[in-house]
């Protein structure tokens, strides 16, 4: 058993109509991990701290790169650069078809990098393989 399977995501996502879109994707492929949602920058790293506690780390993160308070680059600057949470993969999920973005998050340490499907079919393709992907075949650090 993948040990992601129990874990959770964490999706950080500004956009109530995109966080209810992954949501719905997710639950109709019967994903079983919790999701938790920051709804900004700020939020999402408020949870290394928690992490530092001992609260138990997500299997994956799913990270838009448009967010308000700290913008996604920072986030995943400041996640990649912590010597023990660095090891999370962080797939940046967004609107930004910007080959400077696109650069810049891999040489943050991206796992990896979707631009986000407008059409729902199409986004349950990606949840599809995000989850075949991420959730079934990866086998992450323990």
């Amino acid at each position: 058993m993948n040990a992601t399977l129990n874990r959770s995501i964490l999706l950080v996502e500004d956009n109530p109509m995109d966080v209810d879109l992954t949501k719905k994707a997710f639950t109709r492929r019967n994903l079983n991990n919790p999701i938790e949602v920051a709804r900004d920058g700020e939020e999402a790293l408020a949870w290394i701290p928690r992490w530092e506690a001992g609260e138990r780390t997500p299997g994956i993160i799913l990270l838009d790169l448009k967010l308000p308070r700290v913008d996604g680059l920072e986030v995943l600057r400041q996640i990649k650069a912590h010597p023990t949470f660095r090891i999370i993969p962080v797939v940046i999920l967004t609107t930004s078809a910007e080959d400077s973005d696109i650069q810049t998050a891999y040489q943050l340490g991206a796992n990896s990098y979707i631009i986000k499907p407008v059409d729902f079919a199409k986004f349950m393709d990606v949840a599809e393989q995000i989850d075949s992907y991420w959730t079934l075949l990866n086998k992450p650090s323990p």
